[in-house]
């Protein structure tokens, strides 16, 4: 694959980057069993650790068993994904914590979320005319306040903007 050799060629050279990598199962032919497909996933990630990898992210691991067969060949922190209708099953954190992965993303879960929150909420405009039925089921001033520390941003910000550029104070 020139693209894994591409890469383990870029972290060999000095100095070599922390960088997460993937070792996509995907790649493979579809008609390919699952054992070759996950075993050639693992000998590039191997690759990459020997080029200097810190942490893989193994792609498109189907079940429980594929997590604990990485983790058992990979001796560098692991990252798993944890995106809604993928490939992988999803697995909770503490089959993830016994299965010795490191990291978890759950990288479209609070698009998805605030997604389907966002079409209700159209949608009961649209029917209703207005947004005054669903006013509890959104988040108030005072908490998106709370979340960001406004407050405190504001007082980090008056001492930034309140300066004299005449007299450089």
């Amino acid at each position: 694959f020139p693209f894994p050799l591409t890469l383990v060629a870029l972290l060999s050279s000095p100095p070599a980057p922390t960088i997460a990598l993937s070792a996509d199962i995907e790649t493979a032919s579809p008609k390919a069993s699952p054992t070759p497909v996950l075993d050639a996933s693992i000998d590039r990630a191997k690759a990459y650790v020997d080029a200097g990898a810190d942490m893989i992210f193994p792609e498109a691991l189907q079940n429980e068993s594929e997590f604990e067969k990485f983790r058992k060949e990979i001796k560098v922190p692991l990252l798993a994904n944890m995106t809604e209708f993928g490939k992988s099953k999803l697995l909770n954190k503490e089959q993830l914590e016994r299965l010795g992965y490191n990291l978890v993303i759950y990288p479209v879960t609070t698009l998805r979320l605030a997604m389907k929150a966002v079409e209700d909420g159209l949608d009961h405009i649209l029917k209703e005319g207005s947004q005054e039925g669903i006013l509890e089921d959104m988040q108030h001033r005072k908490r998106l306040y709370e979340i960001l520390r406004y407050e405190e941003y504001n007082q980090f910000d008056q001492g930034l903007f309140n300066f004299d550029l005449k007299n450089n104070l």
